[in-house]
């Protein structure tokens, strides 16, 4: 048994030995698969996953590489879109973009800036209170909203109390906490 991905028109698929790299119109995914025995090659207009054997590890990789693939061709063709909302109730926090640094100042009246590190690949724009992160690759996306949102990590307070901070609030269209 394996699984047959239809390559979506208008995409470029290179694959080589363990390396698989879609090329599309909003940009360029790469992305290493490395499971020995588990043979991922182009047929025609189709990527096949073969796994060596039935077992139900096989089966699982065989699914989840699948899925990696087809992210990879949505990523290509419209980029995944995250949206987070920065929330102060006590110290009004400034939240700043520079270069591949995104800057939050006065954070619970810390004299010390917090700094997330932007990754290569991934846009981020600020619009008032709201920040977009958007890239082709998923995993760099949600890195990246993940990395913005430690920034902001509040320990040892308690949470109900202590609301400041910067949270993913919607995901590809899909509304995750209310504003």
């Amino acid at each position: 048994m394996s699984t047959k991905i239809q390559i979506p028109a208008g995409l470029t698929v290179q694959i080589a030995g363990d390396k698989i790299i879609v090329i599309g119109p909003k940009g360029s995914v790469e992305r290493k698969f490395p499971v020995k025995n588990l043979e991922i090659k182009q047929v025609g207009a189709e990527i096949e996953v073969a796994p060596p054997g039935k077992t139900a590890t096989y089966k699982a990789l065989e699914g989840a590489f699948a899925a990696h693939i087809r992210n990879m061709f949505k990523g290509v063709q419209e980029p995944f879109v995250y949206k987070l909302k920065i929330t102060y109730v006590h110290f009004p926090m400034t939240v700043k973009i520079e270069g591949n640094k995104l800057t939050v100042k006065n954070f619970l009246g810390a004299k010390r800036d917090k700094i997330a590190k932007i990754p290569t690949g991934v846009v981020v724009k600020l619009d008032g209170d709201f920040i977009t992160v958007s890239s082709p690759d998923i995993e760099l996306a949600g890195k990246t909203v993940s990395l913005i949102e430690q920034t902001t990590r509040i320990s040892n307070r308690d949470r109900r109390v202590f609301l400041d901070g910067i949270y993913l609030i919607e995901k590809q269209g899909r509304l995750i906490l209310t504003t």
